[in-house]
């Protein structure tokens, strides 16, 4: 079973695909006995080859900027009919529609559970909502460390203010002083 959050990057991933207008867009959940490589497949495919580049561009994109992840290596950029993304817990496959026909992942896979983005996001609700029930533990804050954090917050106030005024007073002592002009031969 995947993690919380390989389920939150293939959710992003499958979002960048329906944004770029990518078709046919599928999940497959693989048979953890057949498939000990990956835990999914999230397959698409683009009506061109610039669609296909920009539909892949797009997942990595947001995947970057979003979680932090790339991909471990990408495949097929070049010539763009079948470009696959290797994310370790999942495998995005963004075929042209010819090769995506001709290969037929989805005819290889007969074990594999096909799902649906509305499946995923319940599934992944449900684990997250379960996670947070495990961990509502009450928290009790001794008294002594709350009285000793609003002693040091003052002090640390003042420490800030001196050390913002020192700062301020350097860049004022640097704009006033007269600037050498250098003579001109």
């Amino acid at each position: 079973m995947a993690s919380i959050e390989s389920n939150q990057l293939l959710l992003t991933a499958a979002a960048a695909c329906e944004d770029k207008k990518a078709e046919d867009i599928r999940i497959l959940a693989l048979d953890p006995a057949e498939s000990g490589l990956t835990d999914y497949f999230l397959i698409c495919n683009g009506t061109n080859e610039r669609q296909n580049i920009a539909i892949t561009d797009e997942i990595e994109l947001r995947l970057k900027r979003e979680y932090g992840v790339y991909p471990n290596s990408v495949e097929g950029r070049r010539q763009a009919e079948w470009i696959l993304m290797d994310y370790v817990d999942f495998i995005v496959h963004v075929f042209s529609a010819e090769k995506r026909a001709f290969y037929g992942l989805e005819r290889l896979r007969k074990s594999a559970t096909t799902l649906s983005v509305a499946d995923l996001n319940a599934e992944l609700s449900a684990r997250i909502t379960e996670t947070r029930a495990k961990r509502k533990v009450p928290v009790k804050k001794t008294p002594v460390k709350v009285a000793a954090k609003k002693a040091a917050s003052p002090m640390k106030a003042v420490a800030k203010k001196s050390v913002v005024k020192k700062v301020a007073a350097k860049s004022r002592a640097r704009s006033a002083a007269p600037k050498k002009v250098a003579k001109k031969r």
